[in-house]
């Protein structure tokens, strides 16, 4: 085993048989850490993104947080149960992108298909963000590091995924319902106090300088969607479920509704009952809105540090549902031919390892780009999600009126689609001078290089289907062996050359003259009867004179196959290497553009 392979074993673990696949599949118990984790986390700053737009409106502005969640929870019942038919209908998994190609068209499909893509590495970049500021609101002093630490978490997430769905639930499944458990214990407490008599705390709110009208209210609203972010991925990985995994993977939809719905209204009311509002981010002391309302009822105790550390492994793990649907998404996407086909592929652990390293990098390029800013992140976000929501809804109610099932489900999926599409008009609208231009464009750009990704395998396949006119032709060959010097791990080059054709010429490039002499008599004195050629190289470039050869055996005859042997010492160690000159590198590289050359490689082996 090579160094490299050794260190991958160690970092991602040992390769699983592809018969031992099963076992790697989900149980409920540790599918909702990883598919839910992104839906869940997203109570951590919901809440807080709502009243960034209500403190504007004053007092009544501040208490109108709890009746805006409520409305929330409502939209997202109605996203829940649709999706919740989607997994039904397609337990093979897919989600949005699969419902919309199927019932609505490709080019829906590929809409809905890049805007899932973009928000998932949308909520690993969030997601990771966000707990970079749930750290430093437990430690101020390293809030300059923010960005670091984002970076690390995206980095540490990749490679625990890289080692396989199953070790990555297991990992998630502590911090995921700590989490719930510190968040639901810390909403239990709030009602406790405030049922022995502590009253609402007045907040202390800035000037205010927006009237509370509907389109305010409609503006708050679209701020706390991105509560819903995350609701598709379990009907995106349905196969990573154990049988029967349909079923599972719906009754783990409601469990991640249901804590969703306690976890939404109870933050908002505890934030409305105690007078907790944002604090503006990069602020000396900045502290969360979560972080806030446990520094209120708990103080600088253990119970404290508790929930912020649950908070903050929550928001890097829920970066998890991105690296969980990413590369599924990806493949389904790259198997109709819209995206690389390295995508389809997967790694020794059974994981799509390409898609897992490709979300790590994009995500790492934003978090860089943005400062770790969730304010900036979160515009970016959310329409991009509803817009999906809306394609597979909508998609839905095609399906149901394809097979002539219409009914209240057909209704439910109908308003859901009417709703999701006015919440995604509304979050374009109202962000959009805040960024959510830029996610248009991303689809745009996507869209294009979907678009030119297909028209090359399309093309490709046109080029190498065999027609009724093709046949196997006989090949004539030229073989250039290349001796930088007559010893002896040549000589298995040497026989190996006139095994392959009779047209064998001997390439040597003299980089000093003094030395022609000396090769000449020991290539007469061996006596292979094979010509040798002598290239001079006045610049002192050993690949020049060899392309240049091959250009003139070529252009000779057009037909000829050209196969150049590189005779290739193998060491014992692999620090040897460094010693030696490997030719065949730099060759490919110079020749690859070429027709009819072909570079091997012969080695011998260094006892």
């Amino acid at each position: 085993m090579g160094l490299l392979s050794a260190v991958k074993r160690i970092l991602v673990g040992k390769p699983i048989h592809t018969k031992h696949a099963h076992h790697e599949r989900l149980p409920k118990v540790f599918a909702l850490p990883v598919f839910a984790s992104d839906a869940l986390s997203s109570v951590a700053y919901a809440s807080e993104e709502i009243l960034t737009i209500l403190v504007f409106g004053g007092m009544l502005g501040f208490y109108k947080l709890v009746p805006v969640s409520l409305v929330l929870v409502a939209l997202l019942w109605v996203v829940v149960f649709s999706y919740y038919q989607t997994i039904n209908a397609y337990p093979q998994g897919g989600g949005s992108y699969r419902v919309s190609s199927e019932n609505i068209g490709s080019l829906a499909g590929r809409v809905a298909g890049a805007s899932l893509l973009i928000g998932y590495v949308l909520t690993v970049a969030v997601s990771v963000s966000a707990g970079a500021a749930a750290i430093t609101s437990m430690f101020p002093q390293l809030q300059p590091a923010g960005t670091a630490i984002a970076c690390a978490g995206v980095a540490i997430l990749a490679l625990l995924n890289l080692r396989g769905a199953k070790e990555s639930g297991i990992v998630f499944a502590i911090p995921t319902y700590g989490f719930v458990l510190a968040l639901v214990g810390m909403v239990a407490y709030g009602l406790f106090k405030a049922s022995t008599g502590v009253g609402p705390v007045p907040p202390q709110l800035p000037e205010q300088t927006k009237d509370v009208t509907w389109v305010f209210l409609i503006a708050a609203f679209a701020r706390g969607c991105t509560a819903l972010t995350g609701t598709e991925a379990i009907a995106d990985g349905v196969p990573a479920f154990k049988a029967p995994e349909a079923k599972n993977a719906a009754t783990t939809l409601v469990m991640m509704a249901g804590l969703l719905t306690v976890l939404v209204i109870g933050i908002s009311w505890s934030a409305q009952h105690f007078g907790v509002v944002p604090m503006e981010f990069g602020e000396e002391g900045y502290r969360t809105v979560v972080a806030q309302i446990a520094s209120t009822l708990f103080g600088n105790s253990p119970i404290f540090f508790f929930v912020l550390s649950m908070t903050a492994l929550i928001l890097f793990l829920a970066a998890n549902t991105g690296f969980a649907d990413f590369p599924r998404l990806s493949q389904f996407i790259a198997k109709d031919g819209y995206l690389p086909r390295q995508l389809m592929s997967v790694g020794d652990r059974l994981v799509y390892q390409n898609g897992i390293i490709t979300l790590a990098v994009v995500s790492i390029a934003l978090i860089i780009v943005f400062k770790a800013d969730t304010h900036s992140l979160i515009p970016l976000y959310a329409a991009g999600v509803f817009l999906s929501f809306t394609l597979s809804q909508a998609g839905m109610v095609m399906r149901f009126v394809r097979l002539k099932q219409v009914g209240w489900k057909a209704g439910i999926s109908l308003i859901g689609a009417v709703t999701t599409a006015a919440v995604t008009i509304i979050l374009l609208v109202t962000r959009f001078t805040e960024g959510a231009w830029i996610l248009v464009v991303a689809i745009v750009l996507m869209m294009g290089v979907m678009a030119g990704i297909r028209k090359h395998y399309d093309y490709l396949s046109r080029e190498l289907s065999v027609g009724p006119d093709d046949s196997v032709r006989e090949v004539k060959t030229t073989v250039l062996l290349l001796v930088p010097r007559l010893h002896r791990g040549i000589l298995k080059a040497i026989a190996y050359s006139q095994s392959v054709t009779n047209d064998v010429r001997a390439i040597h490039v003299t980089l000093d003259p003094a030395s022609v002499g000396k090769i000449k008599e020991d290539w007469n004195r061996f006596g292979a009867d094979i010509p040798l050629v002598i290239l001079d190289s006045p610049y002192r470039s050993f690949i020049e004179p060899i392309i240049n050869y091959i250009d003139q055996t070529v252009a000779e005859d057009p037909s000829v196959m050209v196969t150049v042997i590189v005779p290739q010492a193998v060491p014992k160690f692999w620090w040897h290497g460094l010693l030696h000159n490997n030719a065949a590198v730099p060759l490919k590289l110079a020749l690859q553009s070429r027709r009819n050359v072909v570079i091997t490689n012969v080695r011998y082996f260094l006892r």
